[in-house]
């Protein structure tokens, strides 16, 4: 298997989700999976995906959404899980492997800079792999090239973190005990950078794409996939804002971290687990016909 090069406009998100953040979420791929699934569900039904079509899945990660992609396809279609973390990627396989999905492949390559060839998909569909492109308006400009005219885009996003308490309020108790780093521009390639949907839609139409919409998704979530207080603790302390802020800490106050958060959360628990509010964007539009 050939590994992408740390190189490119995109060689510092290439190194992060290969070294730092790729590892963590490989190994927490499926409680990931199985709290953000139904987001990425919405964008997919958006995606109005028939039978026989062709799909890119960018920034597939671990490669869940690839292989849901390949069954609404079916046999008679392809799927290409597309992402830069090769550690990843490595999971996608195993379970393409063990799900015996010969129309599902996957490459690691750069979605800003990788020629997919012209007219190679139906739709290209993303949950929450789109917002770490250096150069957005270039990276979708090299998505609509490899869309068929009239294919379809669709993908979700996160809206700003003061709408996803989910993840605001964890990283507010960090704060208690943490000096939280600078805050990078709201345009900067991370986790929030398509917030503002309207910049997202003027990125999108001056990449060459039509029928242009943002629809908001608010709902609930089951934070750590529905595990219980004391685990869901654990993993708001790997990823998203709060592992990032406690990332830049020392051990020593993990433990004061570690309460201060269960106590902000404690609210939220349910009989079926840490259920909190999220918000997102679910964006479609298509290459002109």
């Amino acid at each position: 298997m050939t590994r992408i090069a740390v190189s490119g406009p995109n060689a510092e998100q290439i190194e992060y989700w290969n070294e730092t953040s790729g590892p963590k979420w490989a190994a927490l791929g499926d409680v990931i999976d199985r709290q953000i699934a139904p987001l990425g569900r919405a964008a997919m039904e958006r995606a109005a995906l028939a039978a026989g079509e062709r799909v890119l899945d960018v920034g597939c990660g671990c490669g869940h959404t690839s292989l849901e992609l390949a069954g609404r396809v079916g046999p008679a279609g392809a799927v290409l899980g597309a992402d830069i973390s090769a550690v990843m990627l490595e999971q996608a396989r195993e379970r393409a492997r063990a799900a015996g999905l010969p129309h599902l492949r996957f490459e690691n390559v750069d979605a800003q800079t990788h020629d997919f060839g012209p007219d190679a998909f139906d739709v290209a569909y993303s949950r929450f792999g789109v917002m770490f492109f250096a150069d957005p308006r270039a990276a979708f400009a090299n998505l609509l090239r490899g869309l068929r005219p009239g294919g379809r885009l669709s993908f979700v996003c996160w809206q700003e973190l003061g709408r996803n308490p989910w993840m605001r309020i964890p990283v507010a108790a960090v704060a208690q005990h943490v000096a939280l780093p600078v805050p990078a521009s709201p345009e900067a390639p991370g986790p929030f950078a398509f917030a503002d949907a309207e910049r997202v839609q003027r990125i999108l139409v001056a990449a060459g794409f039509a029928d242009v919409r943002a629809e908001p998704l608010e709902r609930e979530l089951d934070v750590a996939g529905g595990a219980d207080l004391g685990a869901t603790v654990d993993f708001l302390l790997q990823i998203g804002p709060a592992g990032a802020a406690l990332r830049e800490a020392g051990a020593g106050v993990r433990e004061k971290v570690a309460r201060a958060v269960l106590e902000a959360i404690a609210p939220f628990e349910t009989p079926a687990g840490v259920r909190m509010p999220a918000a997102a964007w679910i964006f479609s539009a298509a290459r002109p016909a």
